[in-house]
């Protein structure tokens, strides 16, 4: 009985307990609830911050324009400093395609203390209010593309449920072999952090959204003082869903069918830095969570396949065994992801050496972070939320 098979079996027991006991995370059947058409349907702003997106805005905006929404609404996009010709273009495309009005505006570079996506979601809002009288907000980012009847079916789901909060997890864009290895792992890992359907729950104090998408009351904003009560979040969905629930709001977070992140990743390397964005966050900045992570990660994805190997090689048949067992949970509770990314299965298998390479991700995290170049995006770079002014 080696130390390594102890390794092993502690981590075939903590798959089978992920399995059975982390809200099902595994499963992709969670989409949007019930929904009923209401009697008359209210009105919406869609606030789309965008900072140099020349390159999706044509995937993306005109999906937005198109909406089939029997109501009221209107699209604000926040040209948040771009340098590219964002905001020339979405006007462009707004005189192309019509449909739903388009208002352009550019407010400038944010105060101390906002990170760039909150202060043009900030901006976008007041903007908003100071032209309708919308009652839900629409939060996109500029590089989701939207089915016609998104926002219809959106607001139908929070009518219906009385939510206060509705999030759908854009299915993001999985062409080249990186994005076939580390995309769909990062909804994997999502799920794992945060299951939906403990975040759906009115008992759970699990709270999560996904900022690509997300429907928002705007009395639960002004309840919970969104968006200054998080100025400074890096991963500014998850944030967004704990103000409203703490407000006494209902959140709901589940999968997309018709809602689209066009952005490519043409390679390993804007993979890894969106990662490495925000790991460390993740993590409160926090050295000894850091560790424990970094060690969690090596027993959970990387022990099972070395066990298999080791005890092939020293004839442990009880550390194969476990390996193998633990491998197998493991990849098993990944195919669900797959089918819905509409992968080929023999991908999951390869699942520990994706949590490698997450694994590396965060710990650059941190390093970059120590360095003073940690959140960097887009040309910018955040502090931690204490160190800001």
């Amino acid at each position: 009985m080696n130390a390594l098979m102890w390794i092993t079996v502690v981590s075939l027991a903590a798959w089978v307990w992920l399995a059975l006991g982390q809200g099902f995370f595994w499963r992709t059947d969670v989409r949007l609830p019930e929904r009923r058409p209401p009697a008359a349907w209210p009105s919406v702003a869609v606030v789309v911050p965008a900072r140099d997106e020349a390159e999706t805005l044509p995937h993306s905006l005109p999906s937005l324009l198109a909406q089939d929404y029997p109501g009221r609404a209107e699209v604000f996009l926040v040209d948040d400093g771009s340098t590219d010709g964002t905001g020339e273009l979405a006007r462009a495309l707004a005189a192309e395609h019509g449909g739903l009005p388009l208002t352009v505006d550019r407010p400038g570079e944010p105060e101390p203390g906002w990170t760039g996506k909150l202060w043009a979601v900030q901006h976008g809002m007041a903007l908003a209010a100071s032209r309708t009288d919308a009652t839900y907000l629409l939060l996109t980012d500029a590089d989701i593309a939207h089915a016609p009847g998104s926002l219809r079916e959106l607001v139908a789901a929070a009518e219906s449920a009385g939510l206060d909060l509705v999030s759908q997890m854009a299915r993001l864009r999985v062409v080249t072999f990186w994005e076939r290895l580390v995309v769909p792992a990062f909804v994997y890992f999502f799920a794992k952090l945060y299951p939906f359907r403990r975040v759906n729950s009115p008992r759970s104090r699990t709270a999560a959204a996904a900022g690509g998408c997300a429907l928002l009351r705007r009395a639960a904003a002004e309840r919970a003082g969104y968006p200054g009560s998080v100025r400074q979040a890096v991963i500014d969905d998850v944030s967004l869903a704990r103000v409203v629930r703490r407000s006494g709001g209902r959140v709901w977070l589940g999968l997309a069918d018709g809602v689209e992140s066009v952005r490519p990743y043409t390679g390993l390397g804007p993979l890894w830095r969106m990662v490495a964005r925000s790991a460390y966050a993740q993590l409160l900045y926090n050295p000894l969570l850091l560790a424990g992570t970094v060690v969690g990660l090596v027993v959970i994805y990387l022990v099972p396949p070395a066990a298999v190997v080791a005890g092939a090689v020293t004839g442990s048949v009880v550390t194969a065994v476990a390996g193998a067992a633990a491998w197998a949970v493991m990849a098993g509770t990944y195919m669900p992801m797959l089918r819905y990314y509409r992968q080929p299965l023999w991908l999951a298998p390869l699942l520990p050496v994706t949590a490698l390479l997450y694994t590396l991700m965060t710990v650059d995290s941190a390093v970059q972070h120590h360095r003073g170049r940690g959140a960097a995006w887009k040309g910018r770079t955040y502090a931690r939320p204490e160190a800001a002014p």
